[in-house]
C-alpha cells in the first residue's frame, strides 16, 4: 500500500491498545492491525454454553507441548485481544518485584517501580480502576480465614469494572472470562481505542494477520513495515509488536532466521525463552448453604509465608463453578454443588528458565511449540504446592471442604516473558525503552517483555509499560 505511517502496531490487546491511544493522542499517524474481528454485541459473549462449554470465541490454534503432544492454548483473536475476556483484576507489581531474586529464578527489570509509577497511575485512571466492598458470603469466609492464625490477610482487589455493573446481574455474574456487552468492564477496546478511534490520524484494520516484517534492502536491522497473510504490505517509521507472548516471539524468530540476523544479534538466542504464565490452581470451597454473592471477585488474599503467591476469588456464579466439577459427577448434582461453592484462583510467580520457551513453526514442524515444564522451576513449584495445601487446609478448618484442580498448560491468560526486557543484549531481547536490542525501529509493548510475572495478574503492568514506551517514542521523535 502507498500510505505511510509514523507507527505501525501489530495487535490490539493491553499493550497495543495503550500504545495506540497514547501515540494517536500525541498526533502520530498510527496504523493498528488486528488479526481478529470486533466481537458481536448480541449477548453471545455472555453465554455460558457458547463461551465456556463450546469455546467458540477461542483461537483454536494447534500447538505442541514439550513432549510433542497437541493442545490448544486459551488465546483469543479479536479487537481488544484478551482484555475483552480477562477478569479485570488490575493490581500493581510490588517495588521489590522489579528486582532480581536468584533463589526464585526471577530476572530483574531494566526499570524500577518508581519509573513505572506515573504510568501505573495513568493506566488506573484511564481504565477506571475501582474497589468494591466484599459481599456477605466472601466477607464471612475472609473473616474466618484471617482470624484462624494461618497467616492469611485480605486487601481490596483493584478491578476495572464500572460500579454500575452490580445493577446488571447478567454482567456482574459473567465478567470473569466473558466479554461485556454493556461496556461495564474496562478493556483495551472500550477504555482506550474508543477514546481515539475518531481521530483522523488513527487507522484500525481488523482481519489482518501479520506474517512477517519488511526489511530495508541491504540493512535488515531496520524495518520498513510488515507483510500480512492477506498479501498486503504496510509501511511505517516504527513498528510495535503487541501480538502477545505466544505470538510476538514467533514473528521475531522468523524474521531473524530469514534475514540472517539470527547468527549476528546477541539477543537472538533469547527470543522466545523465559516463558512464564504463573503456576495456577483453582480451589472450590463447599458449604451446606447456597452462596448468593454476585461479583465475588473483590478481595486479594496474601500470606507472608508464601511471598510469591496470591489468591483471588473466581468471579464465577454457581452455574459456572459447576463446570469445574469433574465430568463423572452427574450434572444435576454438579449444579447443586456449584450453587453451594465459592471458587478461588491461586497463583504463584513461576520465575524464569531459558528452556521454558516458545518455538516458531519451522524446520518442517506442523505446529509451533510451547516447551514449558514447571519442574525447571523447583522453588516456584514447591511454593505453589504449599499454597494449595495450606489454603485448602484453612478452608477445611473453617468448615468448608475444599477440592483443588491444577490449571494446565493451555491456561495462557497470564502468558509473558518471551521477549524479556533487560540491559544485557546477551540475556534479554528489549531494552529499557522497549526497543529490540540491535534493531533500529522495532519495539515491543505486550506481555512478552515482562522479566518477572510477580504474584498478581500482569495486565496493569502491560498497560503501564506500553504507555511508557509510547511516551519515550514521542520524546525521541522518529526512530533514528
Amino acid at each position: 500500500m502507498d500510505e505511510h505511517y509514523d507507527t505501525l502496531i501489530a495487535g490490539s490487546g493491553a499493550g497495543g491498545s495503550a500504545a495506540a491511544y497514547a501515540l494517536a493522542r500525541a498526533g502520530r499517524r498510527v496504523l493498528l492491525l488486528e488479526k481478529g474481528q470486533e466481537l458481536p454485541r448480541d449477548g453471545s459473549t455472555l453465554d455460558v454454553d457458547k463461551v465456556i462449554r463450546q469455546g467458540i470465541f477461542k483461537s483454536k490454534e494447534h500447538w505442541l507441548d514439550k513432549n510433542g503432544r497437541t493442545f490448544e492454548p486459551e488465546e483469543y483473536f479479536n479487537l481488544g485481544g484478551k482484555t475483552k475476556w480477562y477478569g479485570a483484576a488490575l493490581a500493581r507489581f510490588e517495588p521489590h518485584e522489579f528486582e532480581a531474586e536468584p533463589a526464585h529464578q526471577c530476572l530483574p527489570w531494566p526499570v524500577s517501580y518508581r519509573e513505572l509509577l506515573p504510568y501505573y497511575e495513568q493506566a488506573e485512571t484511564l481504565l477506571g480502576v475501582h474497589q468494591f466492598e466484599p459481599e456477605p458470603d466472601l466477607q464471612a469466609i475472609a473473616g474466618k480465614l484471617t482470624r484462624n492464625g494461618a497467616g492469611w490477610n485480605a486487601r481490596p482487589l483493584a478491578l476495572a469494572l464500572d460500579p454500575r455493573i452490580v445493577e446488571h446481574p447478567e454482567e456482574a455474574a459473567h465478567f470473569d472470562a466473558f466479554a461485556s456487552v454493556k461496556n461495564l468492564k474496562a478493556d483495551g477496546q472500550h477504555a482506550l481505542l474508543k477514546r481515539v478511534q475518531h481521530l483522523p490520524n488513527l487507522t484500525i484494520l481488523t482481519g489482518q494477520t501479520v506474517r512477517d516484517f519488511v526489511a530495508d534492502p541491504g540493512r535488515p536491522e531496520r524495518l520498513l513495515g510488515v507483510r500480512t497473510e492477506e498479501g498486503s504490505e504496510f509501511r511505517a517509521d516504527t513498528v510495535l509488536l503487541a501480538a502477545g507472548a505466544l505470538h510476538s516471539p514467533r514473528l521475531l524468530q522468523g524474521y531473524l532466521a530469514d534475514s540472517g540476523l539470527a547468527g549476528r544479534l546477541p539477543c537472538a538466542d533469547a527470543v522466545g525463552r523465559n516463558y512464564k504464565c504463573h503456576l495456577l490452581s483453582a480451589v472450590l470451597a463447599f458449604s451446606a448453604t447456597p452462596k448468593t454473592d454476585l461479583l465475588r471477585k473483590t478481595l486479594l488474599l496474601l500470606n507472608e509465608r508464601l511471598p510469591h503467591s496470591s489468591i483471588q476469588p473466581l468471579g464465577f456464579d454457581g452455574e459456572l463453578l459447576s463446570t469445574l466439577i469433574p465430568g463423572f459427577v452427574p450434572r444435576g448434582f454438579a449444579r447443586a454443588l456449584g450453587h453451594r461453592a465459592y471458587g478461588f484462583f491461586l497463583q504463584t510467580e513461576d520465575g524464569s528458565d531459558p528452556a521454558n520457551r516458545v518455538v516458531a513453526k519451522r524446520n518442517g514442524a506442523q505446529y509451533p511449540q510451547l516447551d514449558y515444564d514447571p519442574a525447571r522451576l523447583p522453588a516456584a513449584r514447591e511454593e505453589h504446592r504449599r499454597l494449595v495445601r495450606d489454603f485448602s487446609r484453612s478452608l477445611w478448618k473453617i468448615g468448608l471442604p475444599a477440592a483443588a484442580k491444577g490449571i494446565p498448560l493451555a491456561g495462557t491468560a497470564h502468558a509473558c516473558g518471551t521477549l524479556a526486557a533487560g540491559h544485557d543484549p546477551c540475556t534479554s531481547v528489549v531494552d529499557a525503552d522497549g526497543k529490540v536490542h540491535g534493531l533500529d525501529n522495532l519495539y515491543v509493548v505486550d506481555g512478552s517483555v515482562l522479566p518477572r510475572s510477580s504474584r498478581v495478574n500482569p495486565s496493569l503492568t502491560i498497560y503501564a509499560w506500553a504507555l511508557r514506551v509510547a511516551e519515550r517514542l514521542q520524546q525521541g521523535g522518529r526512530s533514528a
